[in-house]
């Protein structure tokens, strides 16, 4: 069965590529108009899966991300119509080559096959996803959790009913349904071109441990707030407060704060820790916070905690706030909150993340605030893409050519010319 459907989403791809760029962007369409109409239908599916994950054993960070909030589908259909309004990424040239007289050479993006994307709770990346692999002209093979069983269907459903109305095949987009099919997936490396986990970072461990297929994505959101001595104090608030409180469960929110000296005798960092109190967080210390600050011990530098939790430590410089983002984040993202411009820039090119910011929240790293339309994940690979992975990080490229009955025959009666033509 696993790999019928890794077939028919192969063949389904190249059909797809096949057509006019107009075909996509009305099937984008599509099912952003379809999500807002079944809306109603979506949410009493949701609310099946809520009243089930009462009798399961799910931790509270899960609950969260399983829930379809108010106004999430239209933010989904927003960013499917942004993605529906952009540029068609498929078969765009980018370099093209007088190879020789009468032999031209250019190089197009393309899409990379077949996707499958292993998720967990989150019905809303269902539609996001979806939505990147048709833009990209990829096939796609889905698997979300079992505890969004109820959801999962129902906004497949829509989704490829939506895409057959606009004139694409509805295998394109495949939704997996038994657990024991993973397994079988991981192993068709010839029909499979990339896998993508998104969930726990057993999910993620287990899955690169268990197939030759390529995995993009992270395993750990451990992100950083460096508090400089130089940092606006309504800023640090602000910043601190919202990376944390905003959607604690993401793996985008900060699980440690790391205070200049400087900020503590100042009593900069006694104030953030009090206002972050007051929005719920409670407050670890680190191996030196905990002493200085009289805080409850944090389980381990590199913890992630998922819920309104924090980790506070203290640092003498940015030198040494770089060096423990090095040895304890994830590479996903990291932010200097200072005033100092000069320093700002600093840590901006030294940190060694996915995402680094200065002055900004660290809930910005998502492909929708990017203006990415969306996002499949957040990749810390360092190979192909990094960050927030939309339509750009799906593709790969071919090379075209062009002659006229040109031979090689030893490259005897060529003449090499390699002349960049306009695109």
């Amino acid at each position: 069965m696993a790999d019928v459907m890794a077939e028919e989403a192969r063949r389904a791809s190249r059909v797809a590529q096949a057509l006019d760029a107009s075909v996509r962007t009305k099937a984008l369409l599509s099912i952003a108009d379809a999500l807002v109409e079944n809306e109603s239908v979506i949410l009493q599916e949701n609310h099946k899966d809520l009243e089930a994950a009462k009798n399961m054993d799910i931790p509270a960070a899960t609950l969260q991300r399983l829930k379809l909030k108010d106004g999430k589908i239209a933010q989904l259909a927003k960013g499917i119509r942004s993605l529906a309004e952009g540029e068609d990424p498929v078969g765009r040239r980018l370099r093209r080559t007088k190879v020789a007289e009468g032999l031209e050479l250019e190089q197009v993006s393309a899409p990379l096959g077949v996707l499958l994307i292993i998720f967990e709770a989150r019905p809303d990346a269902l539609p996001q996803i979806a939505s990147l692999s048709i833009r990209s002209g990829n096939g796609l093979l889905l698997k979300g959790g079992k505890e969004a069983s109820h959801s999962n269907r129902c906004i497949h459903g829509v989704i490829v009913d939506a895409i057959e109305r606009a004139g694409l095949p509805r295998d394109l987009i495949g939704l997996v349904t038994s657990r024991d099919e993973i397994a079988d997936l991981l192993k068709l490396d010839k029909l499979i071109d990339l896998v993508i986990p998104r969930g726990s970072n057993q999910l993620v461990t287990h899955i690169q441990q268990n197939t030759k297929i390529p995995v993009l994505g992270h395993a750990d959101g451990i992100c950083h707030v460096y508090v400089d001595e130089k940092a606006d104090p309504a800023k640090v608030s602000s910043i601190c407060v919202d990376s944390k409180v905003d959607y604690p469960a993401a793996c985008n929110a900060v699980e440690c704060i790391l205070f200049h000296r400087a900020c503590v005798s100042s009593g900069l960092a006694g104030k953030t820790i009090a206002d972050l109190e007051a929005a719920g967080v409670s407050v670890r210390g680190g191996t030196g916070a905990a002493g200085e600050l009289g805080l409850p011990p944090a389980p381990s530098a590199s913890h992630e905690y998922g819920d309104l939790t924090v980790t506070v430590e203290v640092v003498g410089s940015m030198e040494e706030a770089v060096d423990y983002i090095h040895a304890n984040g994830s590479a996903h993202t990291d932010c200097i909150i200072t005033e100092d411009k000069e320093a700002g820039e600093d840590f901006l090119k030294r940190v060694d993340s996915a995402c680094v910011f200065h002055n900004a929240s660290t809930r910005f790293s998502d492909g929708f605030r990017f203006g990415l339309g969306a996002e499949v994940g957040i990749s810390t690979s360092r190979i192909h893409a990094r960050g927030p992975v939309g339509v750009d990080g799906l593709l790969t490229t071919r090379w075209l050519m062009r002659g006229s009955g040109h031979v090689v025959n030893k490259d005897k009666d060529i003449d090499y010319v390699h002349e960049t033509m306009p695109l």
